[in-house]
């Protein structure tokens, strides 16, 4: 994500390595560089200019203590003009009306329709709400049948009128049929074109008016970059929207959209898309994302997703599995489906502070796990439970019942071996006491 941008950056800032003090020479062309970057991205001219404006002013007006460098300092302003050029904090949704509806718009190809289906997992899983899906895309049938795939799949309730062709009255109707049926969060998914048009606008519109929402969300592709801006002030004008939603934001390398789209709509970023799983729906924080663009990585935003796969009870029973050295294949199974659940791996990487940069080139296969649980449900019961019994004969069968190789069995259960000793080493406090033996350097 962002990667050209952060690595343009990452250059531009490299011109005041060594450089003593801040003065104008150097800093004009550092923020030279820093524009280039910001115009390749496909930000906004006219915000990439106000944003080196700006920086350049703080930088030359603010006093360099003597344990920081230029080089720092520049990247400390950057990051805070970041996250201001973003929308400076999270801004959340209003659910307050009961039921409160969500009303969502945007162009036919933006991912509305599955994002629709990722809101109400979101707002189910972690804000307890009852929500129900309303089908208002009486054109596409497709798109009817797909919102009634994702409800399927989060078990939520998806209204639709199949006979009707009229998208306001379908929406009424949904929010009194919720009304009686104890829903508190309605999201309604509306039509989406193909470009702009006149009838489009008036159409939602007038579902607008008709249902007056607590919150009307635009979804668009951030790959889209500037065009994404242009759509989004297009749809401002008329509908006068509360939130953004960027989807496919893990495919952005640019970041074009996300940059530029607070200053030129002046509305929020509130969500974002990363992925196709139905959990890949984040709340869209500003600092956070300025820290991953300029290499600094996500910490909270990681342990908040592990936090979400792991339980504290769970996790102090495994605790003492490994201090007993008990933690077996089983065990190993259930973390590693944990850790699949909270995304895509890459990305879960980038969050890692300096780790971005390393894994940029690499290309991480999201199958890669595939061959590991194969050859671990491939043991009997009896063999995960206790590894100790995999034999020479036990292995040659995992490896023909995984279709995998002996070696790929011999190496999945050396590297187990490996962890399981490494984890009650620290479970027991014996890296702690290693640690305080090591002669001290003078």
């Amino acid at each position: 994500m962002f990667e050209n941008l952060s690595d343009k950056l990452d250059r531009a800032f490299k011109l005041l390595k060594g450089q003593g003090q801040i003065t104008e020479i150097n800093v004009a062309e550092t923020l030279k560089e820093v524009r280039k970057a910001l115009l390749d991205a496909d930000v906004n001219y006219k915000v990439a200019k106000q944003f080196t404006d700006t920086v350049k002013e703080k930088a030359l007006g603010r006093d360099v203590l003597i344990s920081v460098s230029p080089g720092q300092l520049m990247v400390k302003i950057t990051q805070e003009e970041l996250t201001a050029l973003m929308g400076g904090q999270a801004t959340d949704i209003n659910l307050k009306s009961n039921p409160a509806v969500i009303l969502m718009s945007g162009l036919q190809g933006s991912g509305k329709t599955t994002l629709s289906g990722k809101l109400a997992n979101l707002l189910k899983t972690k804000r307890n709400r009852n929500v129900m899906l309303v089908a208002c895309d009486v054109y596409r049938p497709a798109a009817i049948d797909q919102l009634k795939v994702l409800g399927e799949q989060i078990g939520v309730e998806v209204y639709s009128e199949i006979e009707n062709k009229n998208p306001v009255q379908i929406a009424q109707n949904a929010i009194a049929y919720a009304k009686t049926k104890g829903y508190n969060t309605v999201i309604v998914d509306t039509a989406g074109r193909l470009a702009i048009d006149e009838e489009m606008m008036n159409e939602i519109e007038r579902v607008k008016k008709a249902i007056n929402p607590d919150e009307t969300l635009f979804v668009v592709d951030a790959m889209t970059g500037q065009d994404a801006v242009n759509t989004a002030k297009a749809f401002n004008d008329r509908l006068n929207f509360d939130g953004v939603v960027l989807t496919k934001l893990d495919g952005d390398t640019r970041g074009g959209a996300a940059l530029s789209i607070k200053s030129v709509v002046n509305k929020p970023i509130k969500f974002v898309g990363m992925g196709e799983k139905m959990e890949a729906l984040d709340v869209f924080y500003p600092e956070r994302m300025s820290d991953r663009i300029l290499g600094m990585g996500d910490i909270v935003s990681l342990v908040e997703r592990a936090q979400e796969q792991f339980d504290a009870k769970q996790a102090a029973e495994l605790q003492k599995k490994i201090a007993k050295n008990q933690f077996n294949f089983n065990d190993f199974l259930g973390q590693l489906q944990q850790i699949k659940k909270m995304g895509n791996i890459k990305d879960l990487m980038g969050m890692i502070p300096g780790m971005g940069k390393m894994v940029k080139d690499i290309d991480i296969d999201e199958n890669s796990f595939k061959s590991i649980e194969a050859i671990i449900q491939s043991m009997t019961a009896q063999e995960r439970e206790n590894p100790e019994l995999l034999n020479g004969g036990r292995r040659k069968r995992i490896a023909t019942g995984s279709g995998t190789s002996i070696q790929d069995v011999n190496r999945l259960i050396k590297q187990f071996e490996d962890m399981r000793k490494m984890m009650k080493m620290f479970t027991n406090g014996q890296a702690q006491k290693m640690m305080r033996n090591m002669p001290q350097r003078r």
